[in-house]
């Protein structure tokens, strides 16, 4: 029951830490709308149904959610730096709780906010002209939370590697844009060098890209259309973000119980 208590705990903080900075909330919106609307408005007409199948707005679109996703919660799990700075940590590691505890209550806290701002992305979808059937919300909302907790599981892994707040800013922006435009969020990666193709097969967004992707699109292009735009199937791409969920998780706690 303590064990329980304690990520609900350090879940709950996490949570009112984020309610409570409005500019955060605001400003993390701002990069994925920038995307969707002047990459969206801009390349449209260029590569849309032509080069694809299908308008580029609705393509790039599962993959601005993934961005975000990847976006807040890697910084989300920065509080874990700063808490180490300000003595915080400290605190709560001198109380008789488990480490564990509080490491998967971080984790589940930057899940909990990268989804949430994903759900209102889906919210906001109908104002920049993609279609989402509201049969598939709860999939999706369920494949955002898997992803999310990878990511999570990766940013925490950092963070309690990292001693100050720059360095972790450092590292993350390294990883970010990489993983970003390697994930085929801008176009398919079905043909593309071989030494893409390498690293978009380790590289967890890229799944998250083309699940989210085939979900939306599943009932609204022609199959051999989404075939050619998907690298795998869904369910092996839920396999893989689940078995990168329990290695990058098993390895932050690890990491967090021997140098928090």
């Amino acid at each position: 029951m303590q064990f329980i208590q304690t990520i609900y705990t350090i879940w709950q903080r996490e949570i009112i830490r984020y309610w409570r900075d409005k500019t955060r909330i605001v400003s993390t919106f701002f990069m994925p709308l920038m995307f969707l609307v002047i990459f969206g408005a801009g390349l449209n007409e260029t590569l849309a149904t032509g080069n694809f199948g299908v308008d580029f707005t609705q393509f790039m679109y599962p993959g601005i959610i993934a961005m975000s996703i990847m976006n807040i919660a890697f910084f989300s799990t920065i509080s874990t730096v700063w808490d180490r700075e300000f003595g915080f940590l400290k605190e709560i590691l001198v109380a008789p709780v488990s480490r564990v505890a509080v490491a998967f209550g971080k984790t589940l806290g930057a899940t909990t906010i990268a989804s949430i701002q994903a759900i209102i992305l889906l919210i906001l979808a109908p104002l920049i002209g993609v279609t989402i059937h509201i049969t598939i919300i709860p999939q999706l909302i369920l494949f955002m939370l898997l992803l999310a907790f990878a990511i999570s599981g990766m940013g925490l892994l950092i963070s309690s590697l990292m001693k100050t707040t720059e360095s972790f800013g450092m590292v993350t922006q390294i990883l970010i844009f990489p993983m970003f435009f390697i994930s085929g969020a801008f176009f398919p990666l079905t043909s593309v060098p071989s030494w893409m193709s390498v690293l978009s097969y380790i590289n967890p967004l890229t799944y998250g890209v083309d699940a989210i992707r085939q979900i939306i699109l599943g009932n609204q292009v022609a199959s051999n259309i989404l075939n050619n735009l998907s690298l795998h199937s869904i369910s092996a791409d839920v396999l893989f973000l689940v078995a990168f969920s329990a290695v990058m998780v098993s390895a932050a706690v690890f990491a967090f119980n021997k140098r928090a």
